[in-house]
């Protein structure tokens, strides 16, 4: 399905549940600029399987180390005057 992205603008909701029967392909000026795809399928084309939060959990960088400098604030009392 292709959709002008005013018609995608105007009425997002019928973008998203025509993306349930496949993917919508929005346009400017003609020319095809964004794909809008159902999680299922988005996952499907990466191979991926399982849980959202598994897959938004980055496993792969668990050995990073990140040690920032602790922060120090300060405040000053409110001028109530």
């Amino acid at each position: 399905m292709n959709l002008s992205s005013k018609a995608f603008s105007n009425d997002p909701d019928a973008a998203r549940k025509a993306a349930d029967g496949g993917p919508v392909f929005i346009t400017e000026h003609g020319q095809h600029t964004h794909v809008l795809l159902n999680l299922a399928d988005y996952q499907r084309l990466l191979g991926q399987s399982g849980k959202i939060s598994e897959i938004l959990s980055m496993p792969a960088i668990a050995d990073i180390q990140f040690d920032p400098p602790k922060l120090v604030m300060t405040g000053r009392e409110a001028d109530r005057g």
